[in-house]
């Protein structure tokens, strides 16, 4: 909560979303002026809040003092452009240039390094497009692969370029996003097999960089709702009873059995992980909404 900006990272479907906007609920119950960030136009946000989504590259009001924004690559680049040559019409003529498209999609990292140049932006005090201020910003940032593409890319091009407005301000870039009083990292895991393996193997990447996991928000953790003894009860009635009782029995032991595999999985973590655990419980839900969010939220906030 004392960042300016929040990276959440993690592989793919292991609730980086739902992350981000509970931890964004948290922060705006807190006073903080806050946006929460998706990449690539996801507008997933929107959906969860009830709010209808906007078409245009702006912040939209999800709940008091909480705002979403969905960056599309193409509408950076040419907010990129027009800072750089201070007028939005050969910004426009620049962009919408057919030979400067190819050769900025034929350029690795470019759409990487304006996007991140947008979400830098948005965790600065004083912004260079003239926007909304935030006091916190919070990312969902895309699958392992492409979130750690992000962090790397103004690093890659300011060794690159060395001099010139490119080299400049992905040094600012970069700088910010090292700097772990401004910046935070936080991954999302779910307590299987998979998603811990990749939590760890995206923090060894991390250290690679240089960069380290603030904390790990562990998702979607099942109740014990038995304990050992109760669970050998269970199992002792070996098929006895109605037909409704036999299947009711046959739940609980599987859910029991889930249950202490995602907790062997966060022991995993724990021990192979130097970052601090956070869990969060599975909400029976069929499906999350702002409720369920400000539930989750109020758990961050009593474990962040």
């Amino acid at each position: 909560m004392d960042k300016r900006l929040v990276m959440v990272m993690g592989k793919g479907g292991t609730g980086k979303t739902t992350i981000a906007a509970a931890l964004g609920l948290a922060a705006a119950r807190a006073g903080k002026r806050t946006v929460v960030v998706e990449v690539a136009e996801q507008q997933r946000l929107a959906a969860m809040f009830g709010v209808r989504p906007t078409d245009r590259h702006d912040e939209v009001e999800l709940a008091p003092g909480l705002f979403g924004l969905s960056i599309a690559p193409s509408r950076a680049m040419e907010e990129w452009l027009r800072h750089q040559l201070k007028s939005g019409t050969l910004a426009g003529l620049l962009g919408g240039s057919r030979i400067f498209q190819l050769l900025t999609a034929a350029a690795p990292g470019v759409s990487e390094l304006v996007t991140m140049g947008k979400i830098w932006d948005l965790a600065q005090l004083q912004r260079r497009t003239g926007g909304s201020v935030f006091d916190l910003a919070i990312v969902d940032a895309p699958a392992t692969g492409h979130g750690l593409a992000l962090l790397s890319a103004p690093g890659t091009f300011a060794r690159i370029a060395r001099t010139g407005p490119i080299a400049r301000q992905a040094r600012q870039i970069e700088e910010f996003t090292r700097n772990r009083a401004a910046t935070a990292i936080l991954a999302a895991a779910l307590p299987e097999e998979m998603p811990v393996a990749e939590t760890i193997d995206l923090e060894g990447r991390l250290a690679d960089q240089s960069l380290a996991l603030d904390a790990i928000v562990v998702n979607a953790l099942y109740p014990e709702r038995f304990d050992s003894d109760e669970s050998a009860r269970l199992a002792a009635l070996d098929g006895r009873g109605s037909d409704a009782a036999r299947a009711a029995v046959v739940a609980a032991l599987s859910e029991h059995r889930r249950a202490a595999g995602q907790r062997s999985q966060v022991a995993r973590l724990g021990e192979e992980s130097r970052a601090p655990l956070v869990t969060l419980p599975h909400l029976f839900a069929p499906e999350l909404g702002r409720d369920e969010l400000e539930t989750l939220s109020e758990l961050l906030e009593e474990s962040l």
